[in-house]
């Protein structure tokens, strides 16, 4: 179908569709939004906003890209960078269900799921294939990796790497081995992510420097166990924790 863009709708005059778009009555597209083709917005959504930063200069300018396939429900806000020339980022095939945020200069990776108020402060960088429970929040700068499944609720402070669960507060509780056997990872990748989570976070001392010793030893030689130990190379904030329990919710998967 052409793009649709329904009664009472607003597309500001300098905002970009792709093709197949819909845009639902009373959802708001601002002039500083890019939507790739078959995006999907509900109503009362407001897409390409100001963002919520004091010192803003509305003047500048700055947007929202929105990539092919994703969907936008009800009430959803994205808000635009607040760096000139820059863009608050969602991928492909995204789905933010009701009031879900993404605060500017947000970059989610593709296939993301928002669950109803789930809520991403300025900053944030999310993984492809991650899920974020209903009220879940995140804290500014955070990086949230791939394939990590945020509970509802969840408050995250803290770095979140790789293929984990994590709930509470910075609460890593295992690996997410529903999410990884649904995207058909191998034995092999899941028997070293399982040993190479225990050798990083029940490894007395400081948790980036013993990642980057588990990784020049070369133990661990399937790519997804290589990404997960890269992962505390990089970054400035501290990472979530494991809890003690989580070394028995892993070898339960």
């Amino acid at each position: 179908m052409a793009t649709v863009i329904h009664p009472s709708a607003i597309v500001e005059p300098g905002a970009q569709l792709g093709v197949d778009c819909e845009i639902m009555a009373g959802a708001v597209i601002t002039r500083h939004c890019v939507l790739g083709d078959r995006v999907v917005v509900h109503p009362y959504a407001v897409i390409g906003g100001d963002p919520q930063y004091v010192k803003f200069d509305r003047t500048l300018a700055s947007g929202v890209r929105i990539g092919s396939g994703t969907v936008l429900r009800e009430h959803v806000t994205i808000n635009r960078s607040i760096h000139a020339g820059e863009f608050t980022t969602v991928g492909e095939n995204c789905f933010f269900m009701a009031a879900s945020h993404a605060a500017h200069d947000c970059a989610v990776g593709n296939q993301v799921v928002f669950a109803n108020a789930a809520l991403l402060a300025g900053h944030v960088t999310v993984g492809d294939h991650t899920f974020f429970g209903g009220g879940a929040a995140v804290h500014q700068y955070c990086r949230i990796g791939e394939s990590v499944m945020v509970a509802g609720h969840a408050s995250i402070t803290r770095d979140v790497p790789h293929y984990t669960m994590v709930a509470e507060r910075d609460d890593v509780i295992g690996f997410n081995v529903v999410g990884l056997k649904r995207r058909g990872f191998t034995r092999a990748a899941m028997a070293e992510l399982k040993q190479v989570f225990h050798e990083v976070y029940f490894t007395p001392g400081n948790i980036r420097q013993v990642a980057a010793a588990v990784l020049a030893a070369g133990k661990f030689t399937t790519p997804e166990a290589q990404r997960f130990l890269e992962f505390f190379a990089e970054g400035k904030r501290s990472f979530a924790r494991a809890r003690r329990a989580a070394a028995e919710v892993s070898d339960a998967g």
